[in-house]
């Protein structure tokens, strides 16, 4: 309802908000008079009319007082809003995040459309187009535009820039319509990505190899040496500082065989060395690809693997001894320090998984400019991640599928799994707690 001069609030039928509202369209009249009494009159909810019974008293002469009860009818009119006529105009948005990331997987962005669904900021949203780079943010304020740039920064690292454009003005009241745009660049590193750092941050990082994988990115790039178990993280301000791109794109994974496998137990640290990860062994392997295996090239290197990896398995890497790395950062590096392969991540049987999974996760409802045929598989990779790392699926929200049923693990090669106690139910209005039909709703 609206309430002048320019407020309109939610009031139900016959509540005290909608009966104050009321009272106050005929106030100038009831200041003379003493109110006593109000209420509503019952009216058919569909008639658009509204009956408030007043009771009123007032002395009339010599201390006599003189009561009265009558029924002021109302009339509810249909009116739009402001924002309904800009949305009708096609005029309706006043800010705009234009979100991008130069990189050819979006597993970052799979993340990052988590992270909105979990804590709701989609909710002030217009709508939302999906491109080929990136996602577009439509609201209908500029507060809620910065609000969602704030929680931006405090999920991925990235930065924007702010500029705005004049649509009209009115030099009689001095008043300015003004349409924002925010654009939002993210960092172009993914998970599982080879990445080689400048000097200058290696100093920092107290002396960690150029070479290092990403194993993850939340609010930081967290990156390990696969030489030495050295993990480091790279906030957003230090990586615009002293920039780094991935040496490869994960289209250029290709598969091993492990031909031989040992776990190094005692690592030499040298003085001032950073922290090494309790999660991961260091492994020295010997890998042969298979599209090689006619031949006897094999390739050694070493690699955080180390606890996972065994004789026979298969697992993917870049070969970066075979593939022209065209950074600055490596050309200045000697040849001798820059490893013939850099392993990233064990090799499973992708429909096996597939079939197994009994699990889902919930979509932003967004217009797609077009859909690329590689999406699906890099969704496909971004689901895997949340079965292989505890750490980014602590921050998501799964549901469990009732759909497939809880296969028993005779079968199982080894291939990690979501847990049943880390899903929530997915449940409707319309069922209950055991995903049937629920009872209808009292009124």
């Amino acid at each position: 309802y609206f309430q002048p001069p320019g407020t309109w609030i939610q009031c139900a039928l016959e509540s005290r908000e909608l009966l104050a509202l009321c009272l106050k369209k005929i106030k100038a009249p009831l200041s003379k008079v003493r109110l006593v009494d109000a209420g509503f009159v019952w009216t058919e909810p569909h008639s658009k009319r509204l009956k408030v019974k007043l009771t009123i008293q007032k002395e009339v002469m010599n201390g006599a007082i003189l009561q009265q009860v009558f029924v002021v009818d109302y009339v509810v009119q249909s009116q739009m809003c402001g924002d309904c006529h800009r949305v009708e105009a096609k005029d309706f948005w006043k800010a705009v995040i234009q979100v991008r990331q130069k990189t050819l997987h979006k597993k970052t962005f799979y993340y990052l459309e988590q992270l909105i669904l979990k804590y709701g900021m989609h909710q002030n949203t217009l709508r939302i187009k999906e491109i080929h780079d990136g996602l577009d943010f439509y609201y209908s304020s500029k507060q809620h535009a910065q609000k969602m740039v704030e929680f931006l920064q405090c999920t991925v690292p990235c930065r924007y820039k702010a500029s705005q454009r004049l649509i009209s003005q009115d030099i009689h009241s001095n008043t300015y319509n003004y349409k924002s745009t925010f654009s939002v660049e993210i960092v172009p590193v993914c998970k599982d990505n080879v990445v080689c750092l400048s000097p200058k941050p290696v100093q920092s990082l107290r002396n960690m190899n150029q070479i290092c994988v990403c194993i993850r990115v939340t609010s930081a790039i967290h990156l390990i040496d696969p030489n030495t178990l050295q993990v480091a993280d790279i906030d957003g301000s230090t990586f615009w500082s002293h920039p780094f791109n991935s040496l490869c794109h994960l289209r250029q994974l290709e598969e091993f065989i492990v031909m031989e496998c040992s776990v190094v137990r005692d690592i030499k640290r040298t003085a001032g060395a950073g922290m090494i990860s309790k999660k991961h062994a260091l492994g020295e392997v010997w890998v042969q690809k298979t599209s090689e295996m006619n031949t006897d090239k094999q390739y050694f290197c070493r690699t955080h693997l180390g606890h996972l990896l065994n004789p026979g398995d298969l697992v993917l890497g870049f070969d970066l001894a075979n593939c022209n790395l065209n950074d600055e950062h490596v050309n200045k590096m000697n040849s001798d320090r820059v490893p013939d392969v850099v392993l990233i991540k064990k090799s499973y049987d992708r429909t096996k998984r597939q079939r197994r999974r009994n699990w889902k996760l919930k979509e932003l409802a967004r217009e797609r400019e077009n859909m690329d045929t590689d999406d699906e598989r890099q969704y496909q990779d971004f689901l895997e991640d949340l079965e292989e790392d505890e750490a980014i699926r602590k921050n998501v929200n799964i549901y469990r599928d009732s759909t497939i049923p809880v296969e028993s693990d005779t079968d199982d090669e080894g291939a990690p799994r979501i847990s049943l106690a880390e899903m929530l139910e997915d449940l409707h209005i319309s069922q209950d707690a055991t995903g049937g039909e629920g009872a209808s709703m009292m009124t």
